[in-house]
C-alpha cells in the first residue's frame, strides 16, 4: 500500500480555494498546508479546511520536510520561478497554465526538471481530463475521423460586468494566452502533436474598453498553420450574454467530432411559448468541475508512482510558443512566424 501524498498548495483565489477543496477530499492525498499573501485566504483554509499550517510566503512549504508536493494556483509571472524551486527542493508539482507568458522561462522549468527526474512536473491543462475530450481523442486516435486536418476550438466566458479580468489583463499575457492556451493544447493533442509554422490574430473591443490600455482584447479570433497541412482556428470571448461556452469540433477526412455543442448545463430542453431552451453552464469551473477533480487525482496517482503523468512540460512549452505568436499577430496585424 503506497502511503498517503502530503500536499500544500499555494494560492488560495478562485480556483485555488477550489483545488483545496478537492485535494481534501482526494483520495491518496493528505491536504497539509497553504500559503497565500491574503489574510483572508489564509482565515478561509483555517475556517474550511481545518488548516493549521497557512503561511504567507511559499518559502516555508518548500522547506518543510513533511511537504512531498505542491500545487501552484499562483499568478502567471511567477509560475516559472515557483516551479524551479519546487523542483529544487524536491517536491513534486502540479502547477496551473499557462507555464510561463515566455517560451524562454518554459524552457529553463523543462531544463531543471530534467535534472530532477525523480519528480513529477504536470501542467494544468484540464480539458485533458474531461470524459467527452478523452473520449474524442480516443476516437479520433481510433480512425474514428479519418486524418484529422482542422481544429477549430473557443473558450467563451460570460460577460463580467465587474470587469474582473480587466483588472487582471495588465498580468495575465492577454486573451489569446489565457484563455486559447487551453484551446491550442487540445488542437495539438487532437492533431497528433504537429510542429506550428505560423499564426495570424485579430481581435476587438465590443464591451471592455479599460483592456486597450494593455493591447488586449475582449473578442479574437486566430489561425494556426501545422506542419503537414493541419490547422486550428481559435475563438476567445469575454462577452457571452448566457454563459461559458467551450465547444471544439475536430474534422477529418472521413468525419466530425464536436464536444460541447450549445453549452448545455444538462440535458433538459424546454419547449414552451417561448420557444426551444436549455439552461447554459455557468462558468469554466461548471463546465469542467469533474476534469478537475479527475486532473488532482491523475497528479496524486503519477507523484505516488501508479501511474505517469498525463500533462508534460513539453506540450506546455509548445501551447505558450503557439499563445505568444498568436499575441504578436494581434499587436502587428501581420502573419508572425511561431517559434
Amino acid at each position: 500500500m503506497k502511503s498517503n501524498l502530503r500536499v500544500a498548495i499555494a494560492g488560495l483565489g478562485r480556483l485555488g480555494k477550489r483545488h483545496a477543496r478537492q485535494l481534501a477530499l482526494t483520495r491518496g492525498c493528505e491536504l497539509v498546508a497553504a500559503c497565500s499573501p491574503l489574510a483572508e485566504e489564509r482565515a478561509w483554509a483555517q475556517a474550511e479546511l481545518g488548516l493549521g499550517r497557512c503561511h504567507d510566503s511559499l518559502e516555508p512549504l518548500l522547506a518543510a520536510p513533511d511537504v512531498d508536493a505542491v500545487v501552484l494556483v499562483t499568478p502567471t509571472s511567477v509560475h516559472a520561478e515557483q516551479t524551479i524551486a519546487a523542483l529544487r527542493a524536491g517536491k513534486h508539482v502540479l502547477v496551473e497554465k499557462p507555464l510561463a507568458l515566455r517560451v524562454e522561462d518554459c524552457e529553463r522549468v523543462q531544463e531543471v526538471a530534467r535534472e530532477h527526474p525523480a519528480q513529477v512536473a504536470m501542467v494544468g491543462f484540464v480539458r485533458r481530463f474531461d470524459p467527452s475530450y478523452a473520449r474524442a481523442w480516443e476516437q479520433v486516435r481510433d480512425g474514428r475521423v479519418g486524418r484529422p486536418f482542422l481544429v477549430r476550438s473557443q473558450t467563451c466566458d460570460l460577460n463580467d460586468p465587474e470587469g474582473f479580468f480587466v483588472r487582471f489583463a495588465p498580468s495575465s499575457g492577454g486573451l489569446f494566452m489565457d484563455c486559447s492556451v487551453h484551446d491550442i493544447d487540445l488542437a495539438r493533442w487532437m492533431l497528433g502533436y504537429p510542429r506550428a509554422l505560423r499564426a495570424f490574430a485579430t481581435g476587438s473591443i465590443v464591451l471592455h474598453p479599460g483592456l486597450q490600455e494593455c493591447g488586449d482584447v475582449d473578442n479574437g479570433l486566430a489561425l494556426v498553420e501545422f506542419e503537414g497541412g493541419a490547422r486550428a482556428a481559435f475563438y476567445a470571448s469575454r462577452t457571452m450574454p448566457h454563459g461559458h461556452e467551450t465547444r471544439t469540433e475536430v474534422i477529418g477526412t472521413a468525419g466530425i467530432l464536436e464536444i460541447g455543442h450549445g453549452a448545455a448545463r444538462d440535458r433538459v430542453v424546454a419547449r414552451d411559448a417561448q420557444g426551444v431552451s436549455h439552461a447554459a453552464t455557468a462558468d469554466f469551473f461548471e463546465r469542467f468541475e469533474q476534469a478537475f477533480q479527475l486532473e488532482i487525482g491523475a497528479f496524486v496517482d503519477a507523484c505516488r508512482g501508479l501511474r505517469p503523468a498525463r500533462t508534460t512540460l513539453a506540450d506546455a512549452t509548445e501551447a505558450t510558443r503557439i499563445a505568444e505568436a498568436i499575441t504578436r499577430s494581434l499587436r502587428s496585424g501581420a502573419v508572425e512566424a511561431v517559434g
